[in-house]
C-alpha cells in the first residue's frame, strides 16, 4: 500500500480520537477505509461478481488479491473461493499495529508473484508504478479498479489490453473518497448550511471504475459466468455497512445527474 508507517501512525491516532467520538454505525468504514474497512468492498454483490468470474473459469480457481493490505476484501472472497490468497508487500502495516497476518496472505512485491493463477484482483497501483506486465505473465483472467481521481499509476491507466488480454465488462461504483467527501459534507462540516450541503450533493459524482479482462481462449466462459451472476443477483442480500452509501447517496443503480451519459451506479456494461 502507498503510505509510510510513519504516516499510518499517525492516521492511526486520528483514527482512535475519531472513535471516541461515538459516530453514527459505518462512518469510521469510510473515513478510515485502511484501519476500519476497505477500499474496495462497497457492496456484497462486488465481492460476489469477483467470485462468480473466478468459478467461471474453474470449480476451485488459483485466486489472488495483489496488494491485499489487511485482507478486507480479501476476506469477503474467500467466504466464496475458500483458498484465494494474497500477496502485500508492505509487512510493516501488521507489525505496526500488532495485527496478525494471516496464513493466506504472504508478504512479498508483485515481482515475486510465479506460477499461473485463474484469476487476480488487482484493486491499487502506486502513482508512478506499473506492474501490469508481472501480473499478466501468470493471471488467465483478473479484475482492476480504476480510480479517475488518481488511484491508479501510469498515466491514470489500468488498462490490460496491450497484454493480450480482452476487456469482457465494466461497472461504475463510488470511490472511498466519494463516500468520505459526502460523509464529512454531511456530518462534520458545520459551516456549511443545509442549502450549500444541498448544492455539494447534486454535484457528487462516482469515479471508481471495475473492469474485467480475460485471455480470449476464455473471455466467453467469463462473459457467460457474470451474466449469470447478474441473473441471480440480489440487491437486497447487503452487507449491514452499505446503509452509509444510501445515506449518501450512492445506492444501487442510482443514477447520478453529475455523471456523464447518466450511467447507473453498479450497471454492468459489456463490450
Amino acid at each position: 500500500m502507498p503510505f509510510a508507517i510513519q504516516e499510518l501512525q499517525s492516521a492511526y491516532k486520528a483514527y482512535q480520537q475519531f472513535l471516541a467520538r461515538n459516530p453514527p454505525a459505518h462512518h469510521a468504514r469510510y473515513i478510515f477505509p485502511f484501519f476500519a474497512g476497505s477500499y474496495f468492498a462497497f457492496r456484497k454483490l462486488d465481492v460476489e461478481r469477483v467470485a462468480a468470474i473466478a468459478k467461471s473459469i474453474s470449480s476451485s480457481p488459483r485466486y489472488v488479491d495483489i496488494g491485499c493490505g489487511y485482507g478486507d476484501f480479501l476476506e469477503k472472497v474467500r467466504r466464496l473461493v475458500p483458498d484465494a490468497s494474497g500477496i502485500e508487500k508492505e509487512g510493516g502495516i501488521f507489525y505496526a499495529f500488532q495485527i496478525p497476518k494471516p496464513d493466506h496472505v504472504q508478504l512479498m512485491p508483485v515481482e515475486g508473484l510465479s506460477g499461473p493463477v485463474d484469476m487476480a484482483f488487482v484493486g491499487w497501483m502506486e502513482p508512478g508504478q506499473d506492474f501490469r506486465r508481472f501480473v499478466a505473465r501468470c493471471a488467465r483472467c483478473l479484475v482492476t479498479t480504476f480510480d479517475a481521481g488518481g488511484q491508479c499509476g501510469i498515466n491514470g491507466g489500468c488498462e490490460y489490453d496491450e497484454f493480450g488480454y480482452e476487456r469482457i465488462a465494466w461497472w461504475r461504483t463510488p470511490s472511498w473518497i466519494d463516500v468520505n467527501a459526502e460523509l464529512m459534507n454531511r456530518y462534520y462540516s458545520p459551516s456549511l448550511d443545509a442549502k450549500k450541503k444541498e448544492q455539494l450533493a447534486k454535484l457528487r459524482t462516482a469515479h471508481n471504475f471495475w473492469y474485467v479482462y480475460a485471455r480470449p481462449n476464455i473471455a466467453g466462459r467469463v462473459r457467460l459466468g457474470l451474466k449469470a451472476q447478474l441473473e441471480i443477483e440480489d440487491a437486497n442480500d447487503r452487507y449491514d455497512f452499505e446503509s452509509a452509501l444510501d445515506e449518501c447517496g450512492f445506492c444501487y443503480k442510482e443514477e447520478l445527474p453529475a455523471l456523464a451519459n447518466n450511467r447507473k451506479l453498479w450497471e454492468v456494461m459489456f463490450d
